[in-house]
């Protein structure tokens, strides 16, 4: 796979957003450009009813672009989720790093977010041994085969992706 990505995985509720929200701002403070890609398992609607875009796409439109100065949005239609590598070379070779959230099952390289309330047992190690598991970010201390963070501390794991993943922003 072309450029670099690695997914933020965790239960549903555990703060994988929370964290990642903080990870994109201190990349962006650092001067590296960060593109991220969000798996939802269910059905979600960025069109809306009314709006003249929504309108094209319920036309039958199978691929429809809205664009401003500032922004560009694709709605596009398929049959199945597409190749998240496959995604990430054709949308992201303008940036540095893409984070994703979820995509758990995915070849990417992982750091898990754990919170002891929400479970005990980890999804990458343990019964499931996930062999693409860089990190762990935690609220508990974890004895593990990877580093573990500290879940409060995100420029702990901004500093590892950075020495991991990317030279220092120029």
């Amino acid at each position: 796979m072309t450029g670099k990505a690695v997914s933020f995985v965790a239960k549903s509720g555990t703060g994988k957003t929370t964290l990642l929200e903080k990870v994109i701002a201190l990349l962006k403070g650092r001067g590296y450009r960060v593109g991220v890609i969000k798996h939802d398992a269910h059905r979600f609607e960025i069109d809306h009813p009314g709006k003249d875009s929504h309108r094209l796409t319920a036309a039958g439109a199978d691929t429809m672009v809205i664009t401003s100065s500032e922004k560009l949005a694709l709605v596009k239609t398929h049959g199945a989720s597409p190749d998240l590598e496959e995604l990430i070379r054709t949308y992201f070779g303008d940036v540095e790093i893409v984070l994703t959230e979820g995509f758990r099952k995915s070849r990417l390289p992982k750091i898990e977010v754990h919170r002891k309330e929400r479970s005990a047992a980890l999804l990458c190690r343990g019964g499931n041994h996930d062999p693409n598991l860089l990190a762990v970010a935690s609220d508990e201390p974890l004895s593990l085969d990877v580093p573990v963070f500290d879940l409060n501390d995100p420029d702990a794991i901004v500093d590892f992706l950075v020495e991991t993943f990317l030279a220092p922003a120029t």
